[in-house]
Protein backbone atom coordinates (compact mmCIF):
# COMPACT_ATOMS: atom_id res chain seq x y z
CA UNK A 1 0.00 0.00 0.00
CA UNK A 2 1.37 3.42 -0.98
CA UNK A 3 1.20 6.46 1.26
CA UNK A 4 -1.68 8.53 -0.04
CA UNK A 5 0.18 11.81 -0.34
CA UNK A 6 0.13 11.83 -4.16
CA UNK A 7 -3.20 13.40 -4.98
CA UNK A 8 -4.73 14.17 -8.35
CA UNK A 9 -2.99 17.53 -8.54
CA UNK A 10 0.41 15.93 -7.95
CA UNK A 11 -0.07 13.44 -10.81
CA UNK A 12 -1.46 16.12 -13.09
CA UNK A 13 1.53 18.38 -12.45
CA UNK A 14 3.89 15.45 -12.90
CA UNK A 15 2.41 14.51 -16.27
CA UNK A 16 2.30 18.12 -17.50
CA UNK A 17 5.92 18.69 -16.53
CA UNK A 18 6.99 15.48 -18.27
CA UNK A 19 5.32 16.48 -21.53
CA UNK A 20 6.59 20.07 -21.38
CA UNK A 21 10.17 18.88 -20.88
CA UNK A 22 9.90 16.19 -23.55
CA UNK A 23 10.73 13.41 -21.11
CA UNK A 24 9.68 9.93 -22.18
CA UNK A 25 9.00 6.80 -20.19
CA UNK A 26 5.95 5.83 -18.15
CA UNK A 27 5.33 5.73 -14.42
CA UNK A 28 4.96 8.26 -11.60
CA UNK A 29 6.51 6.76 -8.48
CA UNK A 30 9.08 4.78 -10.45
CA UNK A 31 9.76 3.81 -14.05
CA UNK A 32 7.02 1.49 -15.25
CA UNK A 33 8.73 -0.83 -17.68
CA UNK A 34 11.56 -2.21 -15.48
CA UNK A 35 8.94 -2.90 -12.81
CA UNK A 36 6.64 -4.61 -15.30
CA UNK A 37 9.51 -6.71 -16.68
CA UNK A 38 10.62 -7.89 -13.27
CA UNK A 39 7.36 -8.62 -11.47
CA UNK A 40 4.48 -8.15 -13.91
CA UNK A 41 2.76 -5.96 -11.31
CA UNK A 42 2.47 -2.31 -12.32
CA UNK A 43 0.89 -1.04 -9.07
CA UNK A 44 4.11 0.26 -7.49
CA UNK A 45 4.65 2.63 -10.43
CA UNK A 46 1.60 4.74 -9.57
CA UNK A 47 -0.01 6.30 -6.48
CA UNK A 48 -3.22 4.73 -5.21
CA UNK A 49 -5.26 7.60 -6.60
CA UNK A 50 -4.38 6.52 -10.16
CA UNK A 51 -5.30 2.90 -9.49
CA UNK A 52 -8.64 3.33 -7.72
CA UNK A 53 -11.50 5.27 -9.30
CA UNK A 54 -13.11 5.84 -5.91
CA UNK A 55 -9.98 7.49 -4.54
CA UNK A 56 -9.50 9.48 -7.74
CA UNK A 57 -13.06 10.88 -7.64
CA UNK A 58 -13.10 11.24 -3.84
CA UNK A 59 -15.86 8.66 -3.56
CA UNK A 60 -18.16 10.12 -6.20
CA UNK A 61 -17.66 7.15 -8.56
CA UNK A 62 -16.83 3.57 -7.57
CA UNK A 63 -16.39 0.20 -9.24
CA UNK A 64 -19.75 -1.11 -10.41
CA UNK A 65 -21.27 2.33 -10.98
CA UNK A 66 -22.93 3.17 -14.27
CA UNK A 67 -21.83 6.32 -16.07
CA UNK A 68 -24.67 8.24 -17.71
CA UNK A 69 -25.43 11.80 -18.77
CA UNK A 70 -26.21 12.54 -15.13
CA UNK A 71 -22.73 11.83 -13.77
CA UNK A 72 -20.34 11.90 -16.76
CA UNK A 73 -19.12 15.35 -15.68
CA UNK A 74 -17.54 13.79 -12.58
CA UNK A 75 -15.07 11.98 -14.86
CA UNK A 76 -14.97 14.49 -17.71
CA UNK A 77 -11.23 15.08 -17.26
CA UNK A 78 -10.43 11.37 -17.79
CA UNK A 79 -12.53 10.65 -20.88
CA UNK A 80 -11.97 11.79 -24.44
CA UNK A 81 -14.25 14.46 -25.98
CA UNK A 82 -15.96 11.92 -28.26
CA UNK A 83 -17.01 9.61 -25.43
CA UNK A 84 -18.15 12.59 -23.38
CA UNK A 85 -20.38 13.78 -26.23
CA UNK A 86 -21.77 10.27 -26.82
CA UNK A 87 -22.81 9.97 -23.19
CA UNK A 88 -23.99 13.55 -22.75
CA UNK A 89 -25.90 13.91 -26.01
CA UNK A 90 -26.51 10.46 -27.51
CA UNK A 91 -27.61 8.50 -24.45
CA UNK A 92 -24.60 6.20 -24.27
CA UNK A 93 -23.92 4.47 -20.94
CA UNK A 94 -21.07 2.34 -19.61
CA UNK A 95 -20.07 0.80 -16.29
CA UNK A 96 -16.94 1.05 -14.15
CA UNK A 97 -14.56 -1.88 -13.65
CA UNK A 98 -11.61 -2.25 -11.30
CA UNK A 99 -8.17 -1.30 -12.60
CA UNK A 100 -6.03 -4.24 -13.73
CA UNK A 101 -2.42 -4.23 -12.46
CA UNK A 102 -1.34 -7.65 -13.74
CA UNK A 103 0.68 -7.28 -16.96
CA UNK A 104 0.31 -10.97 -17.81
CA UNK A 105 -3.34 -10.33 -18.73
CA UNK A 106 -2.48 -7.41 -21.03
CA UNK A 107 -0.49 -9.19 -23.74
CA UNK A 108 -0.34 -12.46 -25.63
CA UNK A 109 2.17 -14.42 -23.49
CA UNK A 110 4.79 -14.97 -26.19
CA UNK A 111 4.56 -11.35 -27.31
CA UNK A 112 5.25 -10.19 -23.76
CA UNK A 113 8.13 -12.65 -23.44
CA UNK A 114 9.65 -11.37 -26.70
CA UNK A 115 9.25 -7.75 -25.56
CA UNK A 116 11.15 -8.45 -22.34
CA UNK A 117 13.81 -10.53 -24.09
CA UNK A 118 14.42 -8.07 -26.93
CA UNK A 119 14.20 -4.76 -25.07
CA UNK A 120 17.01 -2.38 -25.87
CA UNK A 121 17.74 -3.92 -29.27
CA UNK A 122 15.62 -1.60 -31.44
CA UNK A 123 16.79 1.55 -33.19
CA UNK A 124 15.76 3.71 -36.14
CA UNK A 125 17.95 3.57 -39.24
CA UNK A 126 18.75 6.54 -41.46
CA UNK A 127 15.44 6.11 -43.33
CA UNK A 128 13.32 6.12 -40.17
CA UNK A 129 12.64 2.37 -40.17
CA UNK A 130 13.00 0.19 -37.09
CA UNK A 131 15.99 -2.15 -37.12
CA UNK A 132 17.90 -4.21 -34.63
CA UNK A 133 21.29 -2.90 -33.62
CA UNK A 134 22.90 -5.13 -36.24
CA UNK A 135 20.67 -3.68 -38.98
CA UNK A 136 18.08 -6.46 -39.36
CA UNK A 137 14.27 -6.11 -39.42
CA UNK A 138 12.63 -6.15 -36.01
CA UNK A 139 12.72 -9.49 -34.14
CA UNK A 140 9.52 -9.47 -32.09
CA UNK A 141 7.57 -7.88 -29.24
CA UNK A 142 7.34 -4.14 -28.66
CA UNK A 143 10.43 -2.46 -30.14
CA UNK A 144 10.15 0.47 -27.71
CA UNK A 145 8.31 -0.66 -24.55
CA UNK A 146 9.42 2.52 -22.78
CA UNK A 147 8.88 5.03 -25.62
CA UNK A 148 10.67 8.35 -25.39
CA UNK A 149 8.94 10.20 -28.23
CA UNK A 150 6.16 10.06 -30.79
CA UNK A 151 8.04 7.96 -33.33
CA UNK A 152 8.89 5.26 -30.80
CA UNK A 153 5.29 5.28 -29.63
CA UNK A 154 3.75 4.77 -33.09
CA UNK A 155 6.31 2.09 -33.99
CA UNK A 156 4.88 -0.08 -31.22
CA UNK A 157 1.43 0.10 -32.83
CA UNK A 158 2.56 -0.25 -36.44
CA UNK A 159 4.94 -3.20 -36.46
CA UNK A 160 2.63 -5.76 -34.83
CA UNK A 161 -1.06 -5.02 -35.11
CA UNK A 162 -2.74 -7.99 -33.45
CA UNK A 163 0.38 -9.06 -31.50
CA UNK A 164 0.00 -12.63 -32.77
CA UNK A 165 1.90 -14.23 -35.65
CA UNK A 166 -1.40 -15.22 -37.26
CA UNK A 167 -4.96 -14.10 -36.68
CA UNK A 168 -8.34 -14.74 -38.24
CA UNK A 169 -11.22 -12.70 -36.85
CA UNK A 170 -14.87 -13.60 -37.55
CA UNK A 171 -16.77 -10.31 -37.45
CA UNK A 172 -20.46 -9.32 -37.62
CA UNK A 173 -20.71 -5.61 -38.42
CA UNK A 174 -23.65 -3.19 -38.21
CA UNK A 175 -23.88 0.25 -39.84
CA UNK A 176 -26.53 2.58 -38.37
CA UNK A 177 -27.88 5.92 -39.52
CA UNK A 178 -28.55 8.91 -37.30
CA UNK A 179 -32.00 7.54 -36.48
CA UNK A 180 -30.59 4.30 -35.09
CA UNK A 181 -31.75 2.26 -38.09
CA UNK A 182 -29.47 -0.60 -39.13
CA UNK A 183 -28.89 0.17 -42.81
CA UNK A 184 -26.26 -2.49 -43.45
CA UNK A 185 -25.32 -5.74 -41.72
CA UNK A 186 -22.18 -7.46 -42.95
CA UNK A 187 -20.30 -10.57 -41.92
CA UNK A 188 -16.63 -10.63 -42.81
CA UNK A 189 -13.29 -12.16 -41.90
CA UNK A 190 -10.15 -10.13 -41.19
CA UNK A 191 -6.91 -12.14 -41.32
CA UNK A 192 -3.31 -11.16 -40.60
CA UNK A 193 -0.04 -12.96 -41.27
CA UNK A 194 2.93 -11.31 -39.60
CA UNK A 195 6.10 -11.63 -41.70
CA UNK A 196 8.74 -10.06 -39.42
CA UNK A 197 8.86 -9.94 -35.65
CA UNK A 198 7.34 -13.40 -35.30
CA UNK A 199 7.17 -14.63 -31.71
CA UNK A 200 5.70 -18.12 -32.10
CA UNK A 201 7.61 -19.42 -35.11
CA UNK A 202 10.02 -22.38 -34.70
CA UNK A 203 12.16 -20.99 -37.53
CA UNK A 204 12.78 -17.62 -35.89
CA UNK A 205 11.46 -14.05 -36.18
CA UNK A 206 11.11 -13.96 -39.98
CA UNK A 207 8.74 -15.74 -42.36
CA UNK A 208 10.89 -17.40 -44.99
CA UNK A 209 10.64 -15.62 -48.32
CA UNK A 210 8.86 -12.59 -46.80
CA UNK A 211 11.69 -11.00 -44.85
CA UNK A 212 11.10 -7.71 -46.71
CA UNK A 213 7.45 -7.53 -45.63
CA UNK A 214 5.84 -6.37 -42.39
CA UNK A 215 2.62 -8.35 -42.85
CA UNK A 216 0.00 -9.57 -45.25
CA UNK A 217 -3.58 -8.73 -44.33
CA UNK A 218 -6.75 -9.86 -46.07
CA UNK A 219 -10.47 -9.24 -45.69
CA UNK A 220 -13.35 -11.14 -47.27
CA UNK A 221 -17.10 -10.73 -46.87
CA UNK A 222 -19.35 -13.75 -46.34
CA UNK A 223 -22.76 -12.02 -46.02
CA UNK A 224 -25.11 -10.64 -47.25
CA UNK A 225 -25.35 -12.11 -50.73
CA UNK A 226 -24.87 -8.82 -52.60
CA UNK A 227 -21.31 -8.46 -51.22
CA UNK A 228 -20.53 -12.10 -50.53
CA UNK A 229 -17.17 -12.99 -52.05
CA UNK A 230 -15.84 -9.42 -52.06
CA UNK A 231 -12.22 -9.72 -50.92
CA UNK A 232 -9.20 -7.49 -50.41
CA UNK A 233 -5.56 -8.15 -49.62
CA UNK A 234 -2.94 -5.67 -48.35
CA UNK A 235 0.73 -6.51 -48.83
CA UNK A 236 2.86 -4.37 -46.53
CA UNK A 237 6.56 -3.75 -47.33
CA UNK A 238 8.80 -3.59 -44.28
CA UNK A 239 9.97 -0.16 -45.44
CA UNK A 240 7.45 2.18 -43.82
CA UNK A 241 8.02 4.82 -46.50
CA UNK A 242 6.31 2.57 -49.06
CA UNK A 243 2.57 2.13 -49.49
CA UNK A 244 1.05 -1.35 -49.27
CA UNK A 245 -0.12 -3.06 -52.43
CA UNK A 246 -3.91 -3.26 -52.29
CA UNK A 247 -5.80 -5.77 -54.43
CA UNK A 248 -9.54 -6.38 -54.42
CA UNK A 249 -11.86 -8.95 -55.94
CA UNK A 250 -15.37 -7.79 -56.80
CA UNK A 251 -17.66 -10.76 -57.62
CA UNK A 252 -19.87 -8.72 -59.97
CA UNK A 253 -16.89 -8.09 -62.27
CA UNK A 254 -15.29 -11.51 -61.67
CA UNK A 255 -11.83 -10.04 -61.68
CA UNK A 256 -9.14 -8.77 -59.35
CA UNK A 257 -8.48 -5.05 -59.43
CA UNK A 258 -5.43 -3.22 -58.14
CA UNK A 259 -6.55 -0.23 -56.10
CA UNK A 260 -4.60 3.04 -55.75
CA UNK A 261 -2.03 2.66 -52.99
CA UNK A 262 -3.14 5.80 -51.17
CA UNK A 263 -6.88 5.00 -51.24
CA UNK A 264 -7.04 4.46 -47.49
CA UNK A 265 -9.75 6.86 -46.31
CA UNK A 266 -12.75 5.23 -48.01
CA UNK A 267 -15.04 2.41 -46.84
CA UNK A 268 -14.39 -1.02 -48.30
CA UNK A 269 -18.13 -1.65 -48.77
CA UNK A 270 -21.15 0.71 -48.80
CA UNK A 271 -22.55 2.25 -45.64
CA UNK A 272 -19.74 1.69 -43.13
CA UNK A 273 -17.37 4.35 -41.82
CA UNK A 274 -14.46 1.94 -41.30
CA UNK A 275 -11.36 2.80 -43.36
CA UNK A 276 -8.15 0.86 -43.90
CA UNK A 277 -6.37 3.82 -42.34
CA UNK A 278 -8.21 3.23 -39.06
CA UNK A 279 -6.92 -0.28 -38.36
CA UNK A 280 -5.20 -0.55 -34.99
CA UNK A 281 -4.85 3.28 -35.04
CA UNK A 282 -1.92 2.56 -37.39
CA UNK A 283 -3.55 1.44 -40.62
CA UNK A 284 -1.01 3.22 -42.82
CA UNK A 285 2.78 2.91 -43.01
CA UNK A 286 4.07 5.08 -40.20
CA UNK A 287 6.38 7.15 -42.42
CA UNK A 288 3.47 8.20 -44.67
CA UNK A 289 2.30 10.16 -41.63
CA UNK A 290 4.44 12.74 -39.87
CA UNK A 291 4.75 15.39 -37.18
CA UNK A 292 4.32 12.74 -34.51
CA UNK A 293 4.26 14.39 -31.12
CA UNK A 294 3.24 13.48 -27.61
CA UNK A 295 0.81 16.20 -26.58
CA UNK A 296 -0.29 14.87 -23.22
CA UNK A 297 -0.16 12.26 -20.48
CA UNK A 298 -3.06 11.64 -18.14
CA UNK A 299 -5.21 9.03 -16.39
CA UNK A 300 -8.02 7.79 -18.60
CA UNK A 301 -11.08 5.54 -18.67
CA UNK A 302 -10.72 2.75 -21.23
CA UNK A 303 -11.85 -0.78 -22.02
CA UNK A 304 -8.53 -2.62 -21.82
CA UNK A 305 -9.51 -5.84 -20.03
CA UNK A 306 -12.52 -8.02 -19.24
CA UNK A 307 -14.28 -7.33 -22.55
CA UNK A 308 -14.82 -10.92 -23.74
CA UNK A 309 -18.51 -11.86 -23.41
CA UNK A 310 -17.88 -15.58 -23.20
CA UNK A 311 -21.36 -16.44 -21.91
CA UNK A 312 -23.28 -14.55 -24.61
CA UNK A 313 -24.38 -16.19 -27.87
CA UNK A 314 -21.61 -15.64 -30.41
CA UNK A 315 -19.92 -13.33 -27.87
CA UNK A 316 -22.45 -10.56 -28.56
CA UNK A 317 -22.59 -7.47 -26.36
CA UNK A 318 -25.73 -5.75 -25.03
CA UNK A 319 -26.69 -2.49 -26.72
CA UNK A 320 -27.49 0.94 -25.36
CA UNK A 321 -27.96 4.58 -26.39
CA UNK A 322 -29.06 6.38 -29.53
CA UNK A 323 -32.60 6.95 -30.81
CA UNK A 324 -33.48 3.23 -30.67
CA UNK A 325 -31.25 2.21 -27.76
CA UNK A 326 -29.07 0.16 -30.11
CA UNK A 327 -26.32 2.53 -31.24
CA UNK A 328 -23.54 1.58 -28.82
CA UNK A 329 -22.36 -1.58 -27.15
CA UNK A 330 -22.74 -1.55 -23.38
CA UNK A 331 -19.19 -2.04 -22.11
CA UNK A 332 -17.05 -1.68 -19.04
CA UNK A 333 -14.24 0.83 -18.55
CA UNK A 334 -11.58 1.05 -15.87
CA UNK A 335 -9.18 3.72 -14.72
CA UNK A 336 -5.97 3.52 -16.73
CA UNK A 337 -3.29 5.19 -14.59
CA UNK A 338 -1.48 6.71 -17.59
CA UNK A 339 -2.18 7.18 -21.27
CA UNK A 340 0.16 8.76 -23.79
CA UNK A 341 -1.73 11.20 -26.02
CA UNK A 342 -0.14 11.09 -29.48
CA UNK A 343 -0.98 13.30 -32.46
CA UNK A 344 0.11 12.93 -36.11
CA UNK A 345 -0.69 14.35 -39.54
CA UNK A 346 -1.17 12.48 -42.86
CA UNK A 347 1.85 14.02 -44.63
CA UNK A 348 1.86 11.41 -47.39
CA UNK A 349 -1.77 11.97 -48.38
CA UNK A 350 -2.31 15.44 -49.89
CA UNK A 351 -6.01 14.75 -50.55
CA UNK A 352 -6.74 13.05 -47.24
CA UNK A 353 -10.03 14.13 -45.64
CA UNK A 354 -8.24 13.91 -42.30
CA UNK A 355 -6.09 16.76 -40.95
CA UNK A 356 -4.75 14.85 -37.96
CA UNK A 357 -5.40 11.95 -35.63
CA UNK A 358 -5.18 11.85 -31.86
CA UNK A 359 -4.45 8.47 -30.31
CA UNK A 360 -4.77 7.68 -26.61
CA UNK A 361 -2.28 4.89 -25.82
CA UNK A 362 -2.28 2.87 -22.61
CA UNK A 363 1.25 3.21 -21.20
CA UNK A 364 1.05 -0.23 -19.58
CA UNK A 365 0.55 -2.23 -22.75
CA UNK A 366 1.18 0.32 -25.52
CA UNK A 367 -2.08 -0.19 -27.35
CA UNK A 368 -4.97 2.23 -27.65
CA UNK A 369 -8.36 2.69 -25.96
CA UNK A 370 -9.35 5.47 -28.38
CA UNK A 371 -8.43 7.21 -31.63
CA UNK A 372 -10.08 10.40 -32.83
CA UNK A 373 -9.67 11.83 -36.32
CA UNK A 374 -10.21 15.47 -37.28
CA UNK A 375 -11.49 16.81 -40.59
CA UNK A 376 -9.66 19.35 -42.74
CA UNK A 377 -11.20 22.21 -40.76
CA UNK A 378 -9.69 20.80 -37.58
CA UNK A 379 -13.02 19.69 -36.15
CA UNK A 380 -13.64 16.27 -34.61
CA UNK A 381 -14.88 13.89 -37.29
CA UNK A 382 -14.96 10.34 -36.03
CA UNK A 383 -13.73 7.91 -33.42
CA UNK A 384 -12.31 4.41 -33.55
CA UNK A 385 -12.78 2.97 -30.05
CA UNK A 386 -11.84 -0.65 -29.23
CA UNK A 387 -12.10 -2.95 -26.25
CA UNK A 388 -9.45 -5.57 -25.43
CA UNK A 389 -9.45 -8.69 -23.31
CA UNK A 390 -7.72 -11.84 -22.27
CA UNK A 391 -10.04 -14.57 -23.53
CA UNK A 392 -10.49 -16.23 -20.17
CA UNK A 393 -13.60 -15.97 -18.04
CA UNK A 394 -14.39 -18.44 -15.29
CA UNK A 395 -14.07 -21.92 -16.73
CA UNK A 396 -14.23 -20.63 -20.31
CA UNK A 397 -11.01 -20.02 -22.20
CA UNK A 398 -9.89 -19.54 -25.79
CA UNK A 399 -6.41 -20.57 -26.80
CA UNK A 400 -3.99 -19.00 -29.27
CA UNK A 401 -1.82 -21.97 -30.07
CA UNK A 402 -0.67 -23.22 -26.67
CA UNK A 403 -1.37 -19.96 -24.83
CA UNK A 404 -4.45 -18.24 -23.45
CA UNK A 405 -5.58 -15.76 -26.09
CA UNK A 406 -5.45 -12.00 -25.71
CA UNK A 407 -7.09 -9.91 -28.43
CA UNK A 408 -9.49 -7.10 -29.25
CA UNK A 409 -13.16 -7.76 -28.50
CA UNK A 410 -15.22 -4.95 -30.03
CA UNK A 411 -15.02 -1.63 -31.89
CA UNK A 412 -17.31 1.41 -32.11
CA UNK A 413 -16.63 3.82 -34.98
CA UNK A 414 -18.71 6.95 -34.68
CA UNK A 415 -18.93 9.67 -37.33
CA UNK A 416 -20.08 12.39 -34.97
CA UNK A 417 -20.78 14.88 -37.78
CA UNK A 418 -23.34 12.66 -39.53
CA UNK A 419 -24.11 10.62 -36.39
CA UNK A 420 -23.67 7.44 -38.41
CA UNK A 421 -22.20 4.64 -36.32
CA UNK A 422 -20.47 1.43 -37.35
CA UNK A 423 -20.07 -1.14 -34.59
CA UNK A 424 -18.67 -4.66 -34.70
CA UNK A 425 -17.28 -7.33 -32.43
CA UNK A 426 -15.00 -10.31 -32.68
CA UNK A 427 -17.36 -13.28 -32.71
CA UNK A 428 -16.97 -16.99 -32.21
CA UNK A 429 -18.11 -17.40 -35.83
CA UNK A 430 -19.71 -15.54 -38.71
CA UNK A 431 -21.65 -16.44 -41.86
CA UNK A 432 -19.92 -19.05 -43.98
CA UNK A 433 -18.75 -21.02 -40.96
CA UNK A 434 -15.64 -18.91 -40.39
CA UNK A 435 -14.32 -18.96 -36.81
CA UNK A 436 -12.06 -16.63 -34.87
CA UNK A 437 -8.66 -18.21 -34.25
CA UNK A 438 -5.08 -17.22 -33.57
CA UNK A 439 -1.62 -18.71 -34.22
CA UNK A 440 -2.96 -21.64 -36.22
CA UNK A 441 0.41 -22.51 -37.80
CA UNK A 442 -1.43 -22.73 -41.10
CA UNK A 443 -0.55 -21.51 -44.60
CA UNK A 444 -2.69 -18.38 -44.50
CA UNK A 445 -0.90 -16.74 -47.41
CA UNK A 446 -1.69 -19.36 -50.05
CA UNK A 447 -5.17 -19.96 -48.65
CA UNK A 448 -6.34 -16.37 -48.23
CA UNK A 449 -3.74 -13.77 -49.24
CA UNK A 450 -2.98 -14.17 -52.94
CA UNK A 451 -4.82 -13.08 -56.08
CA UNK A 452 -5.76 -16.71 -56.72
CA UNK A 453 -7.01 -17.08 -53.15
CA UNK A 454 -9.24 -14.01 -53.50
CA UNK A 455 -10.76 -15.40 -56.70
CA UNK A 456 -11.34 -18.72 -54.98
CA UNK A 457 -13.00 -17.07 -52.00
CA UNK A 458 -15.19 -15.08 -54.36
CA UNK A 459 -16.59 -18.17 -56.02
Amino acid sequence: MHIRKYDFDYSRRFFMDKVARGIGGAGVLTSLWPLLSESGDISKAYPDELLDISLYTKGKIKVGDEITADNIDVVKDIVDPMLYQEVKQQGRKFYIMATDTDASTMFPPKFLEATIKNQGQAKFDETGNVRTKDGKPWIGGLPFPNPQDGMETIANLTLAWGRHDQTMYAIPMYALDAGGNVLYNYDFVWAEQQCTGLVDNPDGPYLKGYEDKTRLQSTWFSAPNDVKGTAFVNIWPYDQREYPDLFGYIPAFKRVRRFPTNQRFEPLVPGINLFLSDAWAAGDPMLTWGNYKIVGRQPFLGSMHGQWHADAPNWELPLVGGPKNNSFMYVGKSLIPEVIVLEAEPTGYPRAPVSKKRVYIDARMLTFPQMITFDRRGEIWKSFEPGFSQYKKGDKVMMAGKDVCWSWSWVISNDIQSQRITRFHQAESCAGGWKSQWNMHDDLINKYMTVQAMQRLGT
